[in-house]
């Protein structure tokens, strides 16, 4: 006896502890033991035309699922192998040994579905006893009836065999799973564990049964159009929306042998909403019902079936190995589903535009994660803009070969602004349009303006002709700008509008995330990365105010200032007045401002032009015109 041998052990089960787990904890859900049963129901026949094909040719595979409330019991009957008694002590009743993964591992049949042996101990997780009665097709004068409560105790006795080989598994439910029994209930459940498999499943006394949907990888598809079997295949499987459009999952390579549908669900998604919808059938079977991670993460809108006989279950058989096979079913399907939109563009012109309109923003989302994508989105899908949805091609045509694309959400002297410019303005501010135009301008080589950013603004708003006199910018300033603006002079169109408010997007993230409340607000990685972002800028200037030096108005306050009236505060203050009620019309309002003392302060200034013992040479009617009205050019006074 070699060294340290004296002292090895066996280890001990507790094997009603062991029953209870299984039967109880293994499983998510109590429905996974009709799929369990119906399943072992299937490999009873498959084992069938394996072990006797002279015997099987002539019988009709079937299962036959029965509920009655009355005595809060389900029945599930197959005409398949049936068991002798030596199997119902060898597999039946001994935990971990499946005589299914025994045949398939000597056969190599993989339309077996069963793996673990452990299947048959979830009826216990929902009934409180089971009886199985069987006659094997090998004894066909026997019949045998296993009774247990509970799964750690039971008996066989013998019966008068069954008309043909076959096995009943009658389910006594527990109370709380009573509703079970409903045959309604049944059909529901089974129509989406059973739709692929071969042999039919009937629900009671039903002729039609609930897996009796063409499965179209399957099934010869009709000549003249095999999109609308798809489409019906969706429709029926599909639980929540609509299919706009289906396209097929084939095999890519030699790494999956995954075949399947997939579909563009018809519910609309918004940004990063995940509608993600996939179900993985292993040999036939329902195995994971939500099974969205298997699909890219852009892809927000699809749904799908996928059949594989290599995936590998977890042990409750609800859930997937994360192995190789797994990951070479991720990679097919994100090629599925770009070769589906793709194929869906060029033959399906109708179903590419509902598309677009109900997916348009999680579309341009997807588009920045694949470069073909990129490609065959980039002059399609609809862009949010001050106009309404355009696509980048609208923008772009519109723009005189530039797109513009506003950084803040508009309103106030902006929208003002933008309307004056009559170009079409995208909303940088919704999901994915900002980075999405960056990479259409890079792909068609045009030019991107983004108003709000630097770069954008010194676009937009260009120098003057000649710079101001440093006391008169220091006048304007102090009879202009708030705390926290800054006056910029500028020239900019139209010449009608005399100055611009425009905010610093930089300061205003800066101030966000310097709330007390962002630590809560903000994932911690996240705010880590907008704070180096914002460490460039102090944050004091929180807008810029553009002086527009071009506009008429502008011209008379300025001379009404050089040649000593004092009207020219008066304008002055009326223009101030004009910008605090135009930032405050923004959609959330512009801190600080003091709306009322505005509306007053054109009140004043009224007044004070009205009054008699005026004199101003100032132009009311410059300072109050519409940005489209009037020229700037003194003979026209």
């Amino acid at each position: 006896m070699s060294e340290g041998q004296e002292n090895l052990r066996t280890t001990e089960v507790d094997l009603g502890g062991l029953v209870s787990v299984l039967a109880t904890h293994l499983y998510s859900t109590p429905l996974v033991a009709l799929r369990e049963l119906v399943q072992n129901a299937h490999d009873s026949h498959t084992r069938r035309r394996l072990e006797d094909p002279a015997g099987a040719a002539g019988h009709r595979p079937r299962i036959t699922v029965t509920g009655d409330p009355a005595r809060r019991s389900i029945a599930i009957e197959d005409t398949g192998a049936g068991l002798t008694e030596p199997e119902i002590h060898a597999y039946l009743a001994t935990v971990g040994t499946g005589y299914t993964r025994l045949l398939r591992e000597v056969t190599g049949n993989q339309e077996l579905i069963g793996a673990f042996g452990l299947g048959f101990l979830s009826a216990f997780s929902v009934a409180e006893e089971v009886t199985v009665t069987t006659t094997s097709h090998r004894e066909p004068g026997l019949g045998h009836r296993y009774r247990s409560r509970g799964g750690e105790q039971y008996t066989v006795d013998p019966v008068p065999a069954r008309p043909q080989p076959g096995t009943v598994v009658e389910l006594v439910l527990k109370p709380e799973h009573a509703q079970l029994a409903d045959e309604a209930a049944l059909r529901e459940v089974l129509s989406r564990y059973c739709v692929l498999l071969p042999v039919p499943v009937h629900v009671g006394d039903d002729e039609q049964a609930v897996n009796s949907v063409p499965v179209p990888w399957r099934e010869p598809l009709p000549e003249g159009d095999p999109h609308q079997a798809r489409m019906e295949f969706a429709g029926a499987f599909g639980r929540r929306y609509e299919p706009l459009t289906a396209f097929p999952l084939r095999p890519a390579d030699e790494a999956t042998d995954a075949v399947g549908l997939l579909w563009v669900q018809g519910g609309g998604s918004y940004g990063s909403s995940d509608n993600r919808d996939l179900a993985v059938y292993l040999r036939g079977m329902l195995l994971a019902e939500d099974a969205r991670d298997l699909l890219p993460s852009w892809a927000g809108f699809i749904g799908g079936v996928v059949e594989s006989n290599r995936l590998t279950p977890t042990a409750s058989r609800e859930d997937l190995q994360r192995d190789e096979h797994y990951r070479a079913l991720q990679r097919a399907l994100t090629e599925a589903v770009i070769d589906g939109l793709y194929e869906t563009a060029r033959l399906h012109p109708a179903a590419w535009r509902r598309i677009l309109a109900r997916h348009g923003e999680a579309l341009l989302g997807a588009a920045l994660c694949d470069d073909r994508l990129l490609t065959l989105l980039a002059d399609d899908v609809p862009v949010p803009t001050s106009q309404g949805d355009l696509t980048a091609g609208a923008l772009r045509a519109a723009g005189s070969g530039a797109v513009h694309v506003a950084l803040g959400s508009g309103g106030g002297f902006e929208e003002m602004l933008y309307r004056a410019m009559q170009v079409p303005i995208a909303r940088g501010d919704r999901y994915a349009v900002l980075p999405f135009l960056r990479r259409y301008a890079l792909l068609r080589d045009c030019r991107i303006v983004e108003l709000g950013s630097e770069s954008g603004n010194r676009e937009l708003f260009r120098d003057p002709e000649q710079p101001l006199p440093a006391e008169e910018a220091r006048w304007l300033a102090a009879a202009l700008a708030d705390e926290g603006e800054q006056l910029v002079p500028a020239r900019f169109d139209p010449p009608g509008l005399p100055l611009v408010l425009v905010p610093d997007r930089e300061a205003e993230l800066k101030a966000r995330i310097e709330d007390d409340q962002a630590d809560a607000r903000i994932p911690s990685a996240a705010l880590r990365l907008a704070r180096a972002f914002t460490a460039r800028t102090d944050g004091t200037v929180r807008a810029r105010l553009y002086l527009n030096t071009a506009a008429p108005a502008v011209h008379d306050l300025l001379r009404a200032y050089r040649e000593g009236h004092t009207g020219a505060a008066t304008a002055a203050g009326l223009l101030r007045s004009l910008k605090v009620i135009m930032a405050a019309a923004g959609p959330d309002g512009r801190a600080g401002t003091d709306l009322s003392a505005a509306l007053a302060g054109i009140g004043t200034a009224v007044a004070a032009l009205t009054a008699p013992a005026a004199a101003l040479s100032v132009d009311l009617g410059r300072l109050l015109q519409e940005p489209q009205g009037g020229s700037g050019e003194d003979g026209e006074r």
